[in-house]
């Protein structure tokens, strides 16, 4: 079943399941520090137990918004940075938002589980695999950048089995779980300087008390 099956109440994309939306600074990844417009879209399967944005993943607790009005609400601000996230936000067809979005000259980035077909144009894609879903074997051609949570020592090799299917230049991010960061990060920290290839994100805005 495709997305279009799968959700006829969203019209082919011309409503999304919004949750939030919000300007801030990105706190993870490649594109650390740069001010960003989010667009957070509900409904996940992943499940997973750390995740910090659980409240997103029943769909149902959020009614579809007309497109024209996501993309007026970002026009509002200044930042050419759209992040889409979720929730796992490749559930839905993006190709009308996503074209919007370029029509108004903005730059659109996607961050997934890459669990789920890819739908929409984006300049840049963040895949964070996970292993209760892992990424569909397709969408590692498309990552610019991996970005994979680390909880144990065990997941380093979670980690490596993931990069292997990337391209050569993909960017490549190990990231501490929240909860866990005091007890990880030292383990992460040696990782890195054994295996240069690999950059460490942190969860900067959280450091820095913003969404």
């Amino acid at each position: 079943m495709n997305h279009l099956e799968r959700f006829p109440e969203l019209k082919g994309g011309l409503l999304l399941p919004l949750v939030e939306s919000f300007y801030t600074i990105q706190g993870e990844g490649y594109h650390t520090g740069k001010a960003a417009y989010f667009i957070r879209l509900g409904g996940c399967d992943v499940g997973c137990s750390w995740c910090d944005a659980k409240e997103t993943w029943n769909l149902r607790k959020f009614p579809p918004v007309e497109v024209e009005k996501i993309v007026a609400d970002a026009l509002a601000y200044p930042a050419r940075s759209i992040v889409i996230t979720g929730g796992e936000p490749l559930r839905y067809p993006l190709d009308i938002l996503c074209g919007r979005l370029t029509e108004e000259n903005r730059e659109i980035f996607l961050e997934t589980s890459g669990s789920e077909p890819l739908t929409g144009r984006f300049d840049w894609i963040c895949l964070s695999p996970k292993k209760n879903k892992p990424p569909l074997k397709e969408n590692y051609r498309f990552a610019h950048e991996l970005k994979v949570i680390i909880e144990e020592p065990e997941d380093f090799a979670w980690a490596e089995s993931n990069r292997e299917k990337t391209g050569t230049d993909c960017k490549l991010y190990l990231q501490p779980e929240w909860s866990r960061s005091e007890k990880i990060l030292p383990e992460i920290i040696g990782y890195v300087k054994e295996h240069p290839a690999w950059n460490i994100s942190l969860q900067t805005h959280k450091y820095m008390k913003i969404p």
